[in-house]
């Protein structure tokens, strides 16, 4: 059975194309202004790439922050239910599934069959999402992947207000004229950021296995702080293309 699953992100939108459980294609594209039309032509090449016309796509499910603008989606689903889908499918031992958006962040406590048990959100500010990671790197005026880079060779945290970005920012800002270490300065973001999420975390319950979703997954840097907010003793597993997490999630709801 071919389906498809289209995560509308608030940054980007994702779309996965599976057969079974054989991904035919993972697209992603900056969501603009007009997120329709962005939708129904990224479809449509996801179509063509995956060599599958439209009539042999059984089911299409739409998720994120602004699913319903995906109107040709035969019906839609939460992100929350679409990421502990995915996780059960493919990492079926998870219990806890950690999802760094670009807005939000959530955390999901989820049983082997992808049933939803407990979740939390971190919504009210931008310090617990990948965009307070890309406002302070702007602050610094250094790339993202330079960003976590330095983080990774510094080994000194320095307090940081965590609760808001913009305070975040000032700090930030302060500290590079005070001429602190970059590194350390990067480090510090990552270790602020990552005390938020790990609390919010602990208000479902930390239960092995913990997996790590969403664009930044890929941060080595936050995964580190995140690692030792968390524990040692508790392995973080990233899976292939976390990016992609909610959008296959979807398209297995598809094929239910």
């Amino acid at each position: 059975m071919v389906t498809a699953g289209i995560d509308m992100g608030a940054k980007n939108i994702k779309i996965v194309i599976l057969d079974g459980r054989d991904i035919l294609c993972r697209k992603v594209e900056a969501a603009d202004i007009d997120r329709k039309a962005t939708a129904k032509r990224m479809f449509q090449e996801a179509l063509d790439e995956s060599g599958v016309k439209r009539e042999d796509v059984s089911n299409i499910v739409a998720t994120g922050s602004s699913k319903k603008a995906a109107d040709f989606a035969d019906k839609d689903s939460t992100i929350v239910s679409c990421n502990a889908a995915a996780i059960a499918a493919f990492y079926p031992t998870v219990k806890t599934i950690i999802d760094v958006g670009a807005e939000e962040s959530l955390a999901i406590k989820s049983d082997k069959d992808g049933k939803v048990i407990n979740s939390a959100v971190n919504e009210k500010c931008a310090a617990g999402s990948g965009a307070f990671v890309e406002a302070m790197a702007r602050a610094m005026q250094v790339a993202l992947e330079e960003f976590s880079e330095l983080s990774l060779k510094s080994d000194k945290t320095i307090p940081m207000n965590a609760q808001c970005a913009i305070f975040a920012e000032s700090e930030v800002v302060s500290l590079v004229h005070e001429e602190t270490a970059r590194m350390d300065i990067c480090r510090s973001v990552h270790d602020a950021m990552a005390a938020r999420i790990i609390a919010m975390v602990r208000r479902i319950g930390i239960e092995k296995d913990v997996a790590v979703i969403g664009g930044t997954a890929q941060n080595k840097g936050l995964l580190e702080s995140l690692q030792r907010e968390i524990g040692e003793d508790i392995d973080l597993i990233v899976p292939e293309a976390p990016t992609f997490t909610g959008a296959l999630g979807a398209a297995l709801i598809a094929q239910r």
